[in-house]
């Protein structure tokens, strides 16, 4: 029988939320008091409860806060809207103000435990010169069971939707997890001459084939049956939730296995916080609470998801030997063609590593020579690949000529 630690653990949160609230409140009145009077208790004591406050994870999407962008040499207003949206995801598009048509590009982010903010920057970036969607996928425990599954081959259909959504010839980009997804939506596009099959397909830091130079991730997924799986980190909704008992991989649980890899840089940062609070330290204390603001924000992932993705992707490695199915029928990545395919990886990638990703350029065999291009970035970890001054300054910039080539 599936244990509930889920349902233990929503409940011990829910016990301990009075303590969190009236720590925040009392943060509140006490930033009123004067400065020089007491300063240093009172930024003891402030450091103390904001510790308090921040002893929680949060289930809802942050902001993505992109206001306004740069394009060209004039800064244009950027708002959201929903231009499509199913039970289990938004296609989610940054309209900007007075700016002529540009490249449509789908940004496909991961769902692997965080929510799509997590590339704010990434969008940022790309809102210079296209005009950008992104898959906004939603929580699982906000999702009623009677909306049914969600697994590998519901997402990527979503993607297949998305793209119809955007018109003729959009872009697409895939970070990291999708880029099987993506490359399986751009094979079954290209054989049925979907009008609305990518025009350029970039794969960034995504796991074609882990049989390339296997990273600690690719072997603990490959140490454990995937009844293990089932068994150890499948468990259900809690009763609180609208998606109450819908079986998930909970996202804290996932969290919790992030933190353990870095535990002491973990607590580090947390002592700094502190002491940065208490030294009155502002800056140096809000840049480390907006980071964990994004971390400690969680989102669970479908069961059936996340079986299916251990499965064959991690353990079984259809996609690269040509068995991967959707819908009951085979994905043929040689039917990718009339398309250009860009792969970029990090030389410090710990998590998915080099060749991982350049695999699919072996498999897409349709695609011309000249359509080809493969980055590899010296210097970068995972997520340089897609955010921080080497993506904005290296990397971008042969994304960005890639796309305007291939439009």
């Amino acid at each position: 029988m599936m244990s509930m630690y889920y349902q233990a653990f929503q409940n011990q949160m829910d016990l301990t939320a009075p303590w969190r609230a009236g720590a925040s409140s009392a943060l509140k009145f006490l930033n009123l008091v004067p400065q020089g009077m007491s300063d240093q208790v009172v930024g003891r004591l402030s450091a103390a409860l904001e510790l308090i406050s921040r002893s929680t994870l949060t289930y809802d999407r942050p902001a993505y806060g992109i206001d306004s962008v740069m394009v060209g040499n004039r800064e244009v207003g950027v708002t959201e809207e929903i231009a499509y949206a199913t039970p289990f995801g938004s296609l989610l598009h940054f309209k900007k103000d007075g700016v002529s048509e540009q490249p449509r590009m789908l940004l496909v982010a991961p769902m692997s435990g965080h929510f799509a903010t997590l590339l704010r920057g990434t969008v940022k970036t790309l809102l210079q010169d296209h005009d950008v969607y992104i898959t906004d996928w939603h929580n699982p425990r906000d999702i009623p069971r009677s909306e049914g599954r969600f697994g590998l081959d519901d997402y990527t259909e979503h993607l297949i939707d998305f793209l119809g959504q955007l018109g003729p010839r959009p872009h697409m980009v895939a970070i990291c997890q999708p880029s099987v997804s993506a490359l399986a939506a751009a094979a079954i596009m290209c054989e049925g001459n979907h009008p609305s099959r990518p025009a350029t397909l970039t794969l960034m830091a995504g796991p074609i084939d882990t049989r390339i130079q296997p990273t600690k991730v690719n072997d603990f997924a490959k140490s454990k049956p995937i009844e293990w799986f089932e068994r150890n980190l499948i468990n259900y909704v809690p009763v609180q939730c609208r998606g109450a008992l819908r079986k998930v991989y909970p996202g804290f649980v996932q969290l919790t296995a992030f933190v353990s890899m870095n535990l002491e840089r973990h607590i580090k940062q947390h002592m700094d916080l502190a002491n940065h609070i208490a030294k009155g330290e502002t800056e140096k204390a809000a840049s480390i609470k907006t980071f964990y603001d994004e971390y400690f924000a969680v989102m669970d992932l479908p069961a059936e998801f996340y079986i299916e993705t251990v499965r064959d992707v991690f353990q079984e490695h259809l996609l690269p030997q040509g068995k991967l199915m959707h819908r009951g029928r085979p994905v043929d990545t040689r039917a990718v063609g009339r398309m250009g395919l860009m792969t970029v990886e990090g030389e410090k990638d710990d998590i998915c590593s080099i060749g991982q990703t350049l695999a699919a350029q072996d498999l897409c065999t349709g695609v011309r020579a000249y359509r080809r291009v493969h980055h590899m970035q010296a210097g970068v970890g995972h997520y340089g690949v897609f955010s921080g001054k080497r993506w904005n300054n290296e990397i971008y910039p042969l994304l960005r000529d890639f796309v305007h080539v291939n439009s």
